[in-house]
């Protein structure tokens, strides 16, 4: 059985720093890419981040591109979502998602996973 687990959401002043943590179980985790999607109250999932299975390739969301990383660890089996200088439109339900495939994509649609979410809030 497939399982992504995020972590290290949480309420942060504008132009703080969280590090998410997507932790897949249940998959050969050297062989998916991943990726980072968010989705705000009412509005449609929007893509953030995602990295290819080698960690080699990675794609981000042109809103966020100059604040957040997003990197890997295969040997702990964990995705990493690193932001900084976060805003309050960053306010969100952030959920990590793995697609069986080494490549990284930026479409919903290619992904297979999901997690739960773990929600972060930007506000003073």
């Amino acid at each position: 059985q497939v399982q992504l687990v995020e972590s290290g959401g949480g309420l942060v002043q504008p132009g703080g720093s969280l590090r998410l943590s997507c932790a897949p179980s249940g998959i050969i985790f050297s062989l998916n890419s991943t990726g980072w999607f968010r989705q705000a109250p009412g509005k449609e999932r929007q893509f953030v981040a995602a990295i290819s299975s080698s960690g080699m390739g990675t794609i981000l969301a042109e809103s966020v591109k100059d604040r957040f990383t997003i990197s890997r660890d295969n040997t702990k089996k964990l995705v990493y979502l690193q932001m900084n200088s976060l805003k309050p439109d960053d306010t969100a339900v952030y959920y990590c998602a793995t697609r069986g495939e080494p490549l990284a994509t930026a479409r919903p649609s290619d992904y297979l996973y999901w997690g739960q979410g773990t929600q972060v809030t930007v506000s003073s």
